[in-house]
């Protein structure tokens, strides 16, 4: 009979009005009793229910949370009921701990699963099925992004406008520097959005030359498109769609934007691991 360990987890939730003490449940953090330290964090990916609770929600703050929550739990010696009582202050009690309960856990990764299905994501299967468009593509790359490890270190929501002009509004999805290269990544769909290859082909230049005489860096700009399918997942024979897909592909690589699609993703997640020397 598999062994099972002694754990215990807690929830961390997003509370914007502390008046109305409304709170949607957005991350798990686990650890086994026996190991001090060592607490396994996980926030959600999908953010739809924050935003019906608080549609002006800041995600990319809540992101930059988790990013601060896992750099403080894994200090060494780390005491949790201090730690969690710090960071519920430090976070302007937007995130709210809850105490820590008991479980037994076969298997860690499986746990950390199967707590997110309960109380953080319990119609997780229904929204995969129903996401499309540019939300699954920004899903699937920081899927990937995550498995090499390096989403944590990856600047997010680059705003263009440090490198264009102010008012600019555009904001590419992630991005790292190797030595002398500035990468960005952008998802794009061709499904639903081709208009947004043409904002981003419009940007390009101006972004490259930015990168280049802020960063003293060169810029490769990445689109991450779907294939060329219909929802079916069967190659399109849509002319229409077809041709837009096209446009869509050939407007951005005339301003030299790598365009890759989801399945490149793994790949390129790879690079970036061995570039940031995870």
């Amino acid at each position: 009979m598999t062994e099972h360990r002694q754990c215990e987890f807690f929830l961390v939730r997003y509370v914007p009005d502390p008046v109305k003490n409304e709170f949607v449940n957005i991350g798990v953090g686990l650890r086994a009793a026996e190991q001090p330290g060592g607490t396994q964090l996980r926030f959600t990916k999908d953010w739809g229910r924050v935003r019906c609770v608080d549609p002006d929600a800041d995600i990319e703050m809540l992101e930059a949370m988790e990013t601060e929550m896992r750099r403080r739990l894994a200090e060494p010696g780390a005491d949790h009921p201090p730690l969690m009582n710090t960071m519920e202050d430090s976070f302007s009690h937007l995130l709210q701990i809850t105490e820590p309960k008991a479980c037994l856990a076969e298997n860690m990764a499986a746990q950390m699963d199967q707590l997110m299905r309960l109380y953080v994501e319990p119609r997780k299967e229904k929204a995969r099925q129903t996401l499309s468009g540019r939300q699954a593509l920004l899903r699937s790359m920081r899927t990937q992004f995550e498995h090499a490890r390096v989403w944590d270190l990856m600047r997010r929501r680059i705003a263009a406008a440090a490198y264009t002009r102010p008012g600019d509004p555009l904001k590419i999805d992630c991005g790292y520097r190797p030595n002398g290269t500035v990468r960005m990544f952008h998802a794009v769909s061709l499904h639903t959005d081709v208009e947004l290859a043409k904002v981003l082909a419009f940007s390009a230049p101006a972004l490259r030359s930015g990168v280049e005489r802020l960063e003293k860096a060169e810029l490769e700009l990445t689109a991450i498109v779907e294939p060329l399918r219909d929802p079916r997942g069967e190659v399109s024979t849509d002319e229409e769609r077809m041709e837009q897909y096209r446009f869509g592909v050939e407007t951005m690589e005339a301003q030299q934007i790598r365009v890759l699609t989801v399945s490149d993703l793994e790949r390129v997640a790879e690079t970036a691991r061995r570039e940031l020397r995870v």
